[in-house]
């Protein structure tokens, strides 16, 4: 039987516990005492939902989530190590987000879909396998499925927790992550690789765009009309593009068979490839060429020179597709020394020449607003 709480009560419950036993429980361990003392409402009580906007201080959105309702099914609950989608995301919803609870015990766990932890304000201890990493304000965590972690928080710092259905986090967001951009492709092959425990961490100092993404996918996960869960989407969509434009730079990573600084390296390709050699990132790096080159191949199953050609080929692309440019400064600027050079290069992929696809693409393009279909 479905019973509800607020989650401004549920925090304080769980912190009267703490301090009344000096113990610490589970989510769903608290719940089912809860109810076993009769402190759950059996009917969802009426909310006024406190009034924000986008320059709201942490404190003033808190009591926004803090009006929220929870919805849950005591005692029909279990602690595990193994925790399903099913049994904390509503059927209803790809995402589902919450403040993640305070004073919680330390309990490593795995579960089958992403999650990601962002520190709003004050600091957690993440725990991953055999580690513990403090993270403070404006860092994040995304977590791929079967890693086994915790987020433990002992006092009233806030933390977001944002679960994601491993099919939606497939189908909407590694979209973004797109094989033109070279780091985004890491990304993505690190988050999809299931043989082997990962996170990706970011530093997001300046977050105010990140916050008011989170804070509007929240109240959206708690409307109960036909849009809500589309709109939550495209919020968490939008928290995903700002952590890629502005925050790639300060990621890391945790995979023992890659290295922490392979993103780097990718960084370092994305920005320079227009000159760029195996020899000078090599000595950059101070590795081998010989180590250099497999590990790329290894981690993109890519060669270095193929890398360098799809850069420069996909960055032509979108100058052909949306400026005027002359091919032969296209040319120039994504590193061929000749027109001629990039013109066979590009003709071996594209089966037409540079300009022959710039046609092609304005005729498939052309607008006619007044003809008739």
């Amino acid at each position: 039987m479905v019973k509800y709480i607020s989650y401004g009560e549920f925090q304080q419950h769980m912190k009267n516990y703490y301090e009344r036993y000096n113990s610490k429980v589970q989510f769903i361990e608290m719940i089912n005492y809860l109810e076993i003392n009769k402190m759950l409402y059996d009917e969802k009580p009426e909310i006024t939902m406190p009034k924000w906007d986008e320059s709201s201080s942490t404190e003033v959105f808190n009591k926004v989530i803090d009006a929220l309702i929870l919805s849950v099914t005591p005692l029909s609950m279990n602690p595990s190590r193994d925790v399903e989608e099913e049994a904390i995301i509503p059927t209803s919803r790809d995402v589902f987000i919450i403040r993640h609870p305070r004073y919680t015990s330390k309990s490593l766990h795995r579960h089958n879909y992403f999650e990601i932890n962002f520190v709003v304000e004050g600091s957690c201890r993440f725990n991953f396998k055999n580690e513990e990493i403090k993270l403070k304000s404006g860092e994040i965590v995304i977590i791929a499925p079967e890693s086994p972690h915790d987020v433990t928080i002992d006092d009233d710092s806030s933390v977001y927790t944002i679960m994601i259905r491993k099919s939606t986090f497939n189908n909407s967001f590694f979209p973004l992550l797109s094989a033109k951009d070279l780091l985004g492709q890491f990304l993505r092959t690190i988050l999809q690789d299931d043989a082997h425990e990962n996170y990706l961490r970011f530093f997001a100092s300046d977050n105010k765009k990140i916050i008011n993404c989170i804070r509007n996918a929240i109240l959206e996960c708690h409307k109960p009309d036909n849009y809500s869960n589309g709109c939550c989407i495209s919020w968490i969509n939008l928290m995903f593009a700002e952590l890629l434009r502005d925050y790639s730079r300060t990621i890391q990573f945790y995979n023992y068979q890659m290295g922490t600084d392979f993103s780097l390296i990718l960084q370092y390709i994305q920005h320079n490839y227009q000159s760029l050699t195996l020899s000078d990132l090599a000595e950059f790096f101070h590795y081998s060429e010989p180590h250099l080159s497999t590990l790329i191949r290894r981690n993109t199953g890519s060669s270095f020179t193929n890398l360098i050609k799809n850069l420069r080929i996909n960055d032509a692309v979108q100058l052909l597709e949306n400026t005027n440019m002359k091919v032969s400064h296209i040319a120039e600027q994504v590193g061929y020394n000749s027109a001629d050079h990039f013109s066979r290069v590009f003709r071996s992929i594209y089966k037409q020449s540079p300009q022959d696809y710039r046609k092609t693409v304005a005729k498939n393009d052309s607008f006619k607003p007044f003809s008739k279909i």
